[in-house]
C-alpha cells in the first residue's frame, strides 16, 4: 500500500529544479542511494508513478527529493512543479538504485546528480569524502544543482563542466575519453555513473576502453 507523504517545504534550487521536503510516514525507511516510485496524490495522477531518489539523509526526521521539472510536456514533473505545501505524494517502499562500494569517481549529467547527493552527504557527515571525486556536467552554469554545497564539501574533488556556455570557474568541455583521461583519475577505481542513457553508455564504454574493470563501473538504475 502506498505511503502518503505531505509536502511541508519547497525550495527552488535552479530555474527548473526544486527540493521537496515531505513529512516522513510512520515507519518509513530508506538508505543513501535508494529511490522510490512516487505518484501525485491528485485525482487523475495517482496511477502515474515515477522513480525519484531520496536526497536527504536516512536519519533525517523528514524526507527530501530534489526534482527537475520537465516543462516541455504535461507530465508528472511539470504537474509536481505546480504543487504547493500541503499537497501530498504517494510513495512505494524504497529500493536500491546505486550501491556505494567505496571511494571512486562519480560522474553525473544534469539531474543525474540526484542519486549521488544522499551518498555524498552521508559520507560528509561521517568524514569519509576523501578519495572521492565528482565530475558534474551541465548545459550551462545556471543548471548546476547545489553548486555551493558541492564546492563546500571538504575532501571531495569536484570537477564542474558545461557544454553550452563559457562561464567563469567551470570547464567548457564535453566528457569524452580524453576528458576522462585528464580528470577522472586512474582506471583502477570505482566509477559511479548517472545521467541520460546515451551519456552513461558512452561513458561506460570510454572507461572500459581506458582500462576500468566492468565490475567496478556502476550505473544508477
Amino acid at each position: 500500500m502506498p505511503h502518503r507523504a505531505e509536502i511541508i517545504a519547497i525550495t527552488p534550487l535552479t530555474h527548473n529544479v526544486r527540493a521537496y521536503r515531505l513529512g516522513r510516514p510512520k515507519g518509513y525507511t530508506f538508505a543513501a542511494g535508494q529511490a522510490t516510485e512516487a505518484a501525485l496524490d491528485i485525482e487523475g495522477w495517482r496511477d502515474k508513478k515515477r522513480p525519484f531518489t531520496f536526497t536527504g539523509l536516512a536519519q533525517d526526521a523528514d524526507l527530501e527529493f530534489t526534482i527537475k521539472s520537465y516543462n516541455d510536456h504535461e507530465g508528472v514533473t511539470h504537474r509536481l512543479g505546480q504543487m504547493q505545501v500541503g499537497d501530498a505524494l504517494l510513495l512505494d517502499d524504497a529500493w536500491e538504485t546505486l550501491p556505494y562500494k567505496g571511494p571512486g569517481c562519480f560522474i553525473a549529467g544534469g539531474a543525474g546528480i540526484t542519486p549521488f547527493l544522499a551518498i555524498l552527504r552521508q559520507l560528509q557527515l561521517e568524514g569519509g569524502l576523501a578519495g572521492n571525486r565528482l565530475i558534474f556536467s551541465n548545459s550551462a552554469a545556471r543548471d548546476i544543482i547545489l553548486r555551493d554545497e558541492l564546492e563546500a564539501m571538504a575532501g571531495l574533488e569536484l570537477v564542474l563542466t558545461v557544454t553550452d556556455d563559457d562561464a567563469p570557474g567551470v570547464l567548457h568541455q564535453r566528457i569524452d575519453k580524453d576528458f576522462l583521461k585528464t580528470h577522472a583519475g586512474g582506471p583502477g577505481q570505482n566509477f559511479y555513473l548517472c545521467g541520460p542513457d546515451p551519456m552513461t553508455k558512452a561513458l561506460q564504454e570510454a572507461l572500459v576502453g581506458l582500462g576500468a574493470d566492468t565490475d567496478r563501473v556502476f550505473i544508477a538504475d
